[in-house]
């Protein structure tokens, strides 16, 4: 069975603005410039948070690094097992993440090697670990090619300088809505 369908309006709309008819259900009714008011301020808090992160996550990686440097202690380790990592599309390897067992102090760890290099299982890798933090264990081949550096903090510089442009750029055009609001309303008063 069919619905009737609704007569139509009687009187056209008076303004272009006014819609024709409604179709079924809650008309939508917004205000583009608090849209994009919210747009703003997510994207402002979205810079500060991957600012504060990626500041964090570079002194993080530094620090390991020092300590690793610095704590260290020589120990051998034995893989226990290598897994491919594949590449974004599934169609080529990425490298490999390899776990290896170690005895520290007469306890034995199990951990995860840091680097993509494969081992074959049982291969004793040399590696250093600080003694104070068991987890912090890396090959020496990769510890090797890395160092504390400044360089981690480039992203996060480069995003903090877009957050400051763009704090800026929204006081400025407020300041201008402000100033032309106060000149608008000078004018209209006698």
């Amino acid at each position: 069975m069919t619905t009737p369908e609704a007569p139509a309006p009687s009187n056209p709309p008076r303004s272009s603005s006014e819609p024709l008819s409604t179709l079924r259900g809650a008309g939508v009714n917004y205000n583009p410039r608090k849209v994009g008011q919210v747009a703003i301020g997510l994207v402002v808090v979205t810079l500060a948070v991957c600012v504060v992160v990626f500041t964090v996550a570079g002194v993080h990686q530094n620090s390991q690094i020092n300590e690793l440097r610095h704590d260290g202690v020589p120990v051998t380790v034995t893989v226990t097992k290598c897994l491919g990592l594949m590449g974004g599309s599934g169609s080529n390897a990425a490298g490999y993440s390899c776990t290896a067992t170690f005895v520290l102090h007469g306890t034995r760890y199990t951990q995860t090697l840091p680097g993509t290099d494969f081992h074959d299982r049982g291969a004793a890798v040399a590696a250093t670990v600080v003694p104070s933090d068991p987890a912090l264990v890396s090959p020496d081949a990769v510890l090797r090619s890395q160092h504390a550096s400044n360089s981690v903090f480039l992203l996060p510089l480069i995003l903090l300088v877009v957050l400051v442009l763009l704090v800026a750029l929204i006081v400025v055009v407020r300041q201008r809505r402000r100033n032309q609001a106060g000149t608008t309303a000078a004018e209209e008063t006698p």
